[in-house]
């Protein structure tokens, strides 16, 4: 029991000793107030092991000091409970009001640190200012401007940032502003006087004359002013580099460069560049030396702007770009490299459109002689990029230059269709006379076969043999298949000629540049079928003899397209070149051109048949007259047109035509004559007559050859020609002829006369020339 009685004493002594002090911890450190807490745990569990070793080792019977020391225990957690919560309640509050005063006092502090550095800021804007103002007047541009540039940090700085009145911060930009446009104007000055150019006003900018006249004089260092020494060239560029205007500058110099230096000396020939050297400066001038013609060769370019560029490089443009000390992550760039950048788009595009194109050989014989300007493109870049004006990764003019077989056949394929399109737009009635033995003279080649000619040989002679007496005696001409002689435009056969010569120079390029050229080919002879008959559709419609012309042009370019291909077989595209699709189309286009011209011919024939007035009464001096005319302007008509048209047209097509238009003349006599009702026989002589005139001079408008002699064979068959000649023949007779010999030659419809006319047709005839009578009507009876 005392032992009890001594354990609830420390007990109640400890809880009264926590809880008096719970409301002092200003006075007591809490940490030394739980350290004695747990010291009492500790004993405490030192006399709860003690009582379990008692019970259950010891097995002394003790329960009820067990019971007692659980109450104990029980009420000292208790404590612990109470004092916990006392603790969390007093410590959390304090917790509470030191995080707010901290807050408060570190925004306080953030305020006042904005505002300290918003102070020295402006303290380091002012300064940057000052020194500025102080080292513009000694001309040391460089400092200058990376004080300035500072200036320009910091206020940007401040402006990202509040704290400041707005007026303040435009007030120091206004004045920033000022002092950037006071050194670019003082830069611009000694720039100017640094680069003077010389150039004609009067003159047109890229002409020789002006050229000549141009004068370019950089000066490296500027003479001192009183104790200040004079800028450098470099100062000044790097000046503008820091203030970020250097490339403004650099564009309108690159501009005056490009303009009265560089182009000029791309484009002409005889232009050449004189620097002369000083100490301190350099003078370009220039001066023109043999012929002007022509285009320059790429070796002689490459030269003279490298002259022009390594001068500049020399007095100006070879020293890096420096910058600000404040400045992080500055490239190792330098003044060459700017200007470079600026204008060397236009110099390589100035280059290769006005040297290089034009150093593309025309030939494919010439392409390996290109390898001397493919080694100066080379070499020329390199250089430039020695000397920075060129990035290394730049290749522009070189891969031009390579690409040469490409450039050829574009430049091949261009030329070619250029030239045909002249052609095709020159004068029409410019004619050749082709013949059966003309033929485009080309080179000869080889035979794509030539490797198995010997096994050809030798199996050919064997069928040789045993053929020799199955051959056919007769043979066909050498000019069976040949073209007809007559006459082309020379234009025409120029372009066969250039055809030809672009497929040879197609058979002998390489794969890409022969089909190119190949199909260049074909797209001649689609542009001469829209082009052509656009271009002259006046002349064609008006001119009977262009229209003949351009007849035999269609017809002379479809016979070469037949064998064309077969031609070149073995030589493009693996053999399956061919023209022979086109040959329908030309054909079409010179038929119908010519049939047109026909149609026109046809209805003035007919226009003039119909001035004659009613036959029926050509017994009347005016109407025989008026008929008369009618058909000596019809012979006249088919005579100028026999005339035009001779020693144009092949032979038969001029005999067919002619036969033609003849043909349609006699058909219209012929149909007004069987359909007049009454004939007189005055009327019948003179209709005869009129008919006579046509039958003698009819064959005369049979012309096809110069000389007389050569046309009678053709005058003499113009019933080959002419249809309706016989029947023509055959009215005659009936006008002249009586009832007997009419009959007669009826023959019950077996004779000349009813191979001429209808039944019908003669009856009419015999009514109107003969009178009602029984004769008459048995002869009438006949002809069935």
């Amino acid at each position: 029991m005392a032992e009890k009685a001594e354990a609830e004493a420390r007990s109640a002594s400890l809880v009264e000793a926590v809880l008096a002090c719970s409301g002092r911890l200003e006075k007591e450190g809490l940490s030394g107030r739980i350290s004695r807490l747990s010291c009492r745990v500790e004993e405490l569990k030192d006399d709860v092991c003690s009582m379990v070793n008692k019970r259950y080792i010891e097995f002394l019977p003790s329960m009820q000091s067990a019971k007692d020391l659980e109450s104990q225990v029980e009420e000292l957690s208790g404590s612990i409970d109470q004092l916990k919560s006392r603790i969390e309640m007093e410590v959390q509050h304090d917790l509470n009001v030191a995080i707010a005063e901290f807050s408060e006092l570190k925004q306080q502090l953030e305020r006042d640190t904005l505002v300290l550095t918003g102070l020295k800021q402006l303290q380091e804007f002012e300064t940057a200012l000052k020194q500025f103002n102080a080292l513009l007047p000694q001309k040391k541009y460089v400092s200058a401007a990376c004080h300035l540039n500072k200036a320009q940090r910091i206020l940007k700085t401040l402006e990202s940032r509040r704290g400041f009145e707005l007026k303040i911060l435009k007030a120091l930009r206004r004045e920033l502003t000022m002092q950037t446009q006071n050194i670019i104007y003082l830069l611009g000055q000694e720039w100017q006087q640094m680069a003077v150019w010389k150039v004609p006003q009067s003159k047109e900018a890229g002409s020789l004359e002006s050229a000549m006249e141009t004068e370019l004089h950089l000066c490296k260092v500027l003479s001192k002013e009183d104790v200040v020494p004079g800028p450098t060239v470099a100062s000044v560029l790097q000046a503008f580099a820091i203030l970020d205007e250097l490339r403004l500058k650099f564009r309108h110099f690159g501009q005056l460069l490009l303009k009265y230096i560089l182009k000029p000396l791309i484009s002409h020939p005889s232009l050449q560049p004189l620097p002369e050297e000083h100490p301190d400066a350099v003078t370009l001038r220039f001066r023109s030396v043999g012929s002007n013609l022509g285009h320059p060769s790429p070796v002689e370019v490459f030269a003279r702007i490298k002259l022009v560029l390594e001068v500049l490089h020399k007095y100006h443009l070879g020293v890096p770009l420096e910058h600000c000390a404040e400045e992080e992550n500055s490239s190792n760039l330098v003044l060459a490299e700017v200007l470079g950048d600026t204008i060397w788009k236009d110099i390589s595009d100035c280059l290769i459109r006005d040297c290089l194109v034009h150093s593309i050989p025309n030939n494919s014989s010439k392409l390996g002689q290109y390898i001397e300007v493919i080694k100066a493109t080379e070499e020329f870049e390199k250089a430039l990029k020695d000397m920075r004006f060129l990035k290394e990764d730049a290749t522009d003019l070189l891969t031009y230059a390579r690409n040469v077989n490409c450039h050829f056949a574009n430049k091949k394929c261009q030329d070619v269709i250029v030239a045909a399109r002249n052609l095709m737009t020159s004068e029409i009635h410019n004619t050749v006379k082709v013949t059966p033995d003309s033929s485009v003279i080309l080179p000869k080649m080889p035979d794509p076969g030539a490797g198995d000619q010997l096994k050809v040989q030798k199996v050919s002679e064997a069928l040789d043999k045993q053929a020799t007496n199955l051959e056919n005696e007769k043979r066909l001409s050498r000019h069976t298949f040949s073209f007809p002689a007559c006459r082309i435009s020379e234009s025409v056969q120029k372009l066969m000629v250039l055809a030809y010569q672009t497929l040879q120079e197609a058979s002998a390029s390489t794969d890409q540049c022969c089909i190119q050229l190949f199909y260049s080919v074909r797209n001649i002879f689609h542009l001469f079928y829209d082009v052509v008959p656009m271009y002259h559709k006046e002349n064609l419609q008006k001119l009977p003899q262009l229209a003949a012309i351009h007849h035999n042009n269609c017809m002379y370019i479809a016979h070469h397209l037949l064998t064309l291909g077969h031609q070149f077989r073995g030589h493009l595209m693996d053999g399956i070149a061919t023209f022979v699709d086109l040959v329908p189309g030309f054909r079409k286009l010179g038929t119908e051109c010519f049939l047109a011209q026909m149609r026109v011919q046809k209805e003035e024939l007919l226009e003039r048949l119909s001035s004659a007035r009613d036959l029926s009464s050509v017994d009347d001096d005016d109407n025989y007259s008026a008929a008369n005319k009618a058909v000596r302007q019809v012979l006249h008509q088919l005579k100028r047109l026999g005339m035009v048209w001779q020693d144009v047209l092949p032979v038969n097509i001029y005999c067919k035509a002619m036969g033609t238009l003849l043909n349609t003349a006699l058909t219209e006599i012929i149909s007004r004559i069987a359909a007049l009702e009454d004939i007189s026989a005055e009327n019948a002589d003179r209709l005869h007559m009129l008919c006579q005139t046509m039958v003698d001079e009819g064959p005369l408008v049979f012309m096809p050859l110069p000389e007389e002699k050569q046309n009678r064979p053709f005058q003499e068959e113009v019933p080959v020609y002419v249809l309706k000649w016989m029947t023509f023949k055959e009215l005659m007779l009936v006008l002249q002829a009586s009832l007997q010999v009419i009959v007669d030659r009826w023959a019950d419809g077996k004779g000349p006369l009813a191979a001429a006319f209808s039944a019908g047709e003669v009856k009419n005839l015999i009514r109107a020339l003969f009178q009602n009578t029984e004769r008459r009507a048995a002869a009438l009876a006949r002809i069935k």
